[in-house]
């Protein structure tokens, strides 16, 4: 799927693009269907819509997990994931509804600058 930059999932995508050099791929999720929304990848082997659709499971479980924990009052910002050259960042919008999922080579992006571009970018989801 590519994506078009007149919706806002489009317009996040393009935006994550121009401000990560490095980026391996990045999709935006919405988390009922597990359909990515929009989405590119500029490493041929890494397919978003999968990760897309693997990673909406990830997030489900974890809300499991916090609602059998009974952790009130709290939401998840971010998960992080960290393989051997990759970091795979998933950032949940305020509503909980979407997320953007991010992957980068570890060697190349620096943590703090990925988490504030999906964090800057999930603004324009609003």
């Amino acid at each position: 799927m590519a994506y078009s930059t007149n919706t806002p999932a489009g317009l996040t995508v393009q935006e994550i693009i121009d401000s990560l050099p490095g980026l391996m791929a990045v999709a935006v999720v919405d988390i009922q269907s597990g359909m990515a929304l929009a989405s590119h990848s500029n490493t041929p082997g890494l397919n978003p819509e999968t990760a897309a659709a693997y990673n909406t499971e990830v997030v489900k479980q974890k809300q499991k997990a916090m609602s059998a924990l009974k952790l009130q009052g709290e939401k998840i910002d971010d998960i992080l994931i960290t393989l051997t050259n990759q970091i795979h960042l998933i950032n949940l919008t305020d509503d909980g509804k979407k997320f953007i999922y991010l992957a980068v080579n570890s060697r190349d992006t620096n943590l703090a600058i990925a988490r504030d571009v999906c964090r800057q970018s999930a603004e324009l989801l609003k």
